[in-house]
């Protein structure tokens, strides 16, 4: 049931592709097996890999790499025609894709045995939570909950309801209702100032964080509703002390599938320190690449690589690899690490690479009045949420206890819930489009 559930959810977007899904999920379960169970290993792995891979090339980067090629010609006076095939990019083909490529490199290096059951399998792969957008789930963790008997767990039940609540207040209340301010400023730079870039910059840190942690939520919260543990996938990420911390607390499937399986086969730290630093940008500047086919993306990986080259330069420069506890010197490195985030967010959010410099070049040179948007108490709403969210984020970082919808008190808890839920019908922006991360 949970396998054609699964399948209907994702052919309620585009029915035909659920054809690429179903390609990806045979062609490494087929490999699998036969990786082994043949002294060919290396072959079924590489076919497997190179062949789905290619399906993501052709439906998210052909179009984007012919016309560079197309680009560089005309910069060298040959003009010539740029082909362009329409084809319409799949809704979550990277997480799949990459989830699949995972598993068969896991049976590989025999970290997990082959699942024989083609359709447990299957299911693994379009499991229906975290299809579109992860997170990234390892074999080694999900698929031997599809084994498992599954009966109603009414605490389970209710925490994934919490997960969820949290999830769409980040979704509908903060990131809907920054975005069309975002929007409103990126999509037509020329016209806006450097106060007005730097605050949609800021807006823009909250709503790609508040689009994706907050899907990431209600799919770990909608699993955990049906009985299934995903991993987390955010943990506080704007709390980092450093580049390397943020890594480890953002979009963490992903980040720990490129250290598991780029980072690491590239060489990891275990080799010279030259190397160690191109194993580090690679790493970053392949994940820029992964999130899209635009150049933004590009030198978004390429900028992030640079930050954690020079993390890591740092670390090993023991008079700076100081560990302080003083209050001002860590909110200071918080400071500096959610600044330079939001530097990298310009290039993630901006059109073109023409918008990113032109960014840059009005925040330096051209202040002015801050753009409205919506009015004064539409910004006002907006750092008035971003606030409640921060205070949610630094209480769990310091441990406090105060605890509202987890609260131990089964009256207390339904009441905080209760609240979160008026507060989303009123703060809401329910005529919202699909999440960011859906495109990648």
């Amino acid at each position: 049931m949970l396998l054609i559930a699964s399948y209907y959810f994702y052919m309620n977007w585009e029915p035909v592709y659920a054809i690429l899904i179903a390609t990806t999920t045979f062609t490494t379960w087929f490999c699998g097996n036969k990786i082994n169970s043949t002294p060919h290993k290396k072959a079924y792995l590489s076919i497997a890999i190179i062949f789905n891979l290619l399906i993501l090339f052709i439906y998210k980067y052909l179009n984007f790499v012919t016309e560079s090629i197309f680009a560089g010609l005309e910069f060298c006076g040959i003009k010539m025609e740029v082909p362009h095939f329409d084809l319409l990019l799949p809704v979550g083909i990277s997480f799949y894709t990459f989830q699949a490529i995972g598993y068969i490199i896991d049976v590989y290096r025999g970290t997990i045995a082959p699942e024989r059951n083609l359709w447990t399998y299957a299911l693994f792969v379009s499991f229906f939570p975290q299809l579109v957008a992860g997170p990234i789930e390892r074999a080694k963790n999900l698929l031997p909950q599809f084994h498992e008997k599954h009966t109603f767990d009414k605490e389970a039940f209710i925490e994934g309801l919490k997960l969820m609540i949290w999830g769409y207040f980040m979704k509908l209340c903060i990131a809907e209702n920054v975005g069309s301010y975002v929007d409103a400023v990126y999509n037509n730079m020329p016209n806006h100032n450097g106060t007005s870039i730097i605050f949609a910059t800021f807006l823009f840190t909250f709503q790609i964080f508040c689009d994706f942690g907050g899907y990431s939520l209600i799919a770990v919260g909608t699993a955990k509703c049906v009985g299934f543990g995903l991993m987390q996938n955010f943990n506080r990420p704007y709390l980092a002390r450093s580049m390397r911390d943020f890594w480890r607390r953002w979009h963490i499937s992903l980040s720990s599938w490129f250290a598991d399986y780029v980072y690491i086969p590239l060489g990891g730290n275990r080799c010279s320190m030259v190397k160690h630093q191109r194993n580090l940008f690679l790493t970053m500047f392949i994940s820029g690449i992964w999130h899209g086919a635009n150049w933004t993306f590009v030198f978004w990986g390429a900028y992030h690589g640079l930050l954690q080259v020079i993390n890591s330069i740092k670390r090993r420069i023991k008079w700076l690899d100081y560990k302080c506890d003083n209050i001002f010197i860590k909110t200071s490195e918080v400071v500096l690490v959610f600044i330079l985030t939001m530097c990298g967010w310009i290039f993630f959010r901006a059109n073109s690479i023409t918008d990113v410099w032109l960014a840059f070049e009005k925040i330096f040179t051209q202040p002015g009045l801050l753009y409205n948007g919506d009015g004064k108490p539409s910004i006002a709403m907006y750092i008035g949420l971003i606030g409640l969210l921060m205070f949610k984020e630094v209480k769990d970082e310091a441990g406090w206890n105060i605890r509202l919808m987890h609260h131990k008190s089964a009256s207390i808890s339904a009441i905080c819930s209760g609240l979160m839920i008026v507060l989303i019908l009123l703060c809401a922006k329910f005529e919202s489009g699909q999440f960011i991360y859906f495109q990648f």
